[in-house]
């Protein structure tokens, strides 16, 4: 079972990096859907740091949840429109 987590856990980091990388902002930076934008892609940052440093305290269950958290805010902004993001692949459900 520990293997799968490791698995999982580094599967979801790169998931999240590459998908932070791919998503661009659609919404003018300064209208609220820009800020929102912004938001979105905060927390999906800062889980991302938070997942690493998770794995570092060597505490993977809590590093894939953050990973997780993390795509999971930024499949949500690609959802509603707030990010321009690749269509073909893996990266995001839209």
């Amino acid at each position: 079972m520990p293997a799968d987590l490791t698995e999982k856990t580094d599967r979801y980091e790169r998931l999240l990096a590459t998908a932070l990388e791919e998503a661009t902002v659609l919404p003018p930076e300064t209208t609220p859907l820009g800020d929102a934008a912004t938001d979105y892609l905060e927390m999906a940052r800062s889980y991302l740091e938070d997942g690493r440093h998770f794995r570092a305290e060597d505490d993977p269950v809590n590093a894939l949840a953050a990973f997780s958290y993390g795509h999971a805010w930024l499949d949500a902004g690609a959802r509603i429109g707030l990010f321009d993001v690749p269509e073909a692949g893996h990266l995001f459900t839209v």
